[in-house]
């Protein structure tokens, strides 16, 4: 069985504020109740990410990020396994990121660990 990685990705809404206490509930509940159904083939249920970031870049150059001409911001990220892309798009296909506008990257481990 093969791990993937799914990187949540978003276009925010500068014209929205950050959500109510009601609606990051309710937005919990959703991604509580996909973790279910999707079980054990969760094997890393991931974090989301901060707005805040750092590049470093060869030299040791560092700036702050993430980056305003970004159309998508990664937004967090959950470890799957799968027998296959397809078994590991399904689980994708229901996330609550999905129905709710955003995107998630699928990408298979390589398996070097």
């Amino acid at each position: 069985m093969a791990k993937f990685l799914f990187v949540y990705r978003d276009q925010p809404d500068p014209s929205q504020g950050p959500p109510s206490p009601e609606q990051v509930q309710a937005i919990m509940a959703e991604w509580g109740a996909w973790f279910r159904t999707v079980g054990t083939a969760i094997v890393d249920g991931g974090d989301g990410l901060q707005p805040t970031g750092r590049m470093v870049r060869p030299g040791g150059k560092v700036s702050d990020g993430p980056f305003i001409e970004a159309k998508e911001v990664v937004g967090g990220y959950s470890v799957v396994q799968a027998d296959s892309y397809e078994q590991a798009v399904e689980y994708a296909k229901s996330c609550p990121i999905v129905a709710n506008g955003g995107t998630i990257e699928v990408r298979e481990l390589a398996g070097f660990n």
